[in-house]
């Protein structure tokens, strides 16, 4: 089988898109997989560093606004179809998966020009445009949120990375403690805000730094590569770790045993499969999908929610220290956490591109 994945542009498009196809490769590692991105991407790190064939086609940004640009699209946009077109040719598609984001659109045209069957993935509550159009071309639609306004929704989740999918965090608790520095017995609590940090929650976990000492609570801190906010250093107490970046968040999520993090669609699925309770503090842009990505799991018992400009060191020592000094609520949310993830929507995603390639003749 061969199978093109339309999923460039952000993490939360490429992950899905790898998790999908190292699920397509463990059930025949002869799948053939080639990846659609622009030299923009953070798939053109992310791709080659995962052993997948990536190819290019130029990139189509649509204005959020009427402005001269417009007019430039409609040519722009044939230019990627037809490369996206001659990648599939190419690669003798059975079928595109899309992931949304602006690689998918030209992928989806293309597709439906080549008559090769569609598979749509939309992982957040509020389908972005190009999956809306995507949606439009074909009945095979996967989605993680079980009210999708998508037409032909299937409730499938996010694929994940299977480092974080079978993640046992207890057994792993010690030996990812141990990893970062940190002391085996000490409440912890997992401070990160995406690739690039986010300055609002460093600011104010920076500024509560002696509140955590106080308190009797160790901290490991993903500040981002441009961070500048820092903790003062203190001898003694409980440790404040920060690292500009990880690359071993199954780690992570094992060394801790609560969260505060932003609420995009990836951070809210790897949480609640591993059974990490969280204070969500939701990007204040954007169309407020982030803010619907954490409210059915604080509504569930698995997080609370606080709004950016609300996050404050008051508001960590007065609502965030009492949970983390309450083991017994810690596992309550932990447990709440768990029920509402899924870890096997990758092997899910997976049967169902077997599906639709059967279906179609094409296998």
């Amino acid at each position: 089988m061969r199978v093109v994945l339309a999923g460039g542009g952000t993490a939360g498009h490429i992950e899905p898109a790898l998790a999908l196809a190292d699920a397509l490769r463990r059930i025949d590692p002869n799948t053939g997989i080639t990846c659609l991105g622009t030299e923009r991407g953070l798939e053109t790190r992310l791709v080659p560093q995962r052993g997948y064939q990536l190819a290019l086609i130029p990139p189509v940004p649509l204005p959020r606004t009427l402005t001269p640009q417009l007019l430039t699209v409609p040519g722009r946009l044939r230019g990627a179809i037809n490369a996206a077109a001659a990648i599939l040719d190419q690669a003798q598609a059975d079928v595109l998966v899309g992931f949304g984001g602006y690689v998918a659109t030209p992928g989806y045209l293309a597709a439906r020009k080549r008559k090769i069957p569609i598979i749509v993935h939309e992982a957040n509550p509020k389908p972005g445009l190009a999956n809306k159009l995507g949606a439009r071309f074909t009945e095979h639609v996967a989605v993680s949120h079980a009210d999708s306004p998508l037409p032909n929704a299937r409730f499938v989740g996010i694929p994940l990375r299977r480092d974080i999918a079978n993640l046992d965090r207890l057994a792993m608790g010690d030996k990812a403690r141990s990893y970062f520095g940190l002391l085996p017995d000490l409440p912890t609590l997992l401070i990160f805000g995406g690739s690039q940090g986010a300055r609002s929650l460093n600011r104010a976990a920076v500024a509560a730094a002696p509140a955590f000492r106080q308190a009797g609570i160790q901290v490991l801190h993903i500040v981002g590569p441009k961070n500048t906010e820092e903790p003062e250093p203190a001898s003694g107490g409980p440790q404040y770790v920060t690292i500009p970046y990880c690359d071993r968040m199954d780690l992570a999520y094992a060394a801790a045993d609560m969260a505060m993090c932003r609420a995009g669609a990836m951070t809210c699925a790897e949480l609640t499969a591993v059974g990490l309770p969280a204070v969500y503090v939701p990007l204040p842009h954007g169309n407020g999908e982030q803010r619907l990505n954490a409210e059915p799991v604080v509504a569930g018992g698995g997080g609370l929610l606080v709004d950016d400009a609300e996050l404050s060191p008051e508001w960590i020592v007065h609502n965030l220290l009492p949970v983390l000094a309450d083991p017994g609520r810690v596992a309550a949310m932990s447990e709440a956490a768990g029920r509402l993830g899924r870890r096997d929507a990758d092997q899910a995603l997976a049967q169902m591109v077997y599906e639709v390639v059967r279906s179609a003749g094409r296998q």
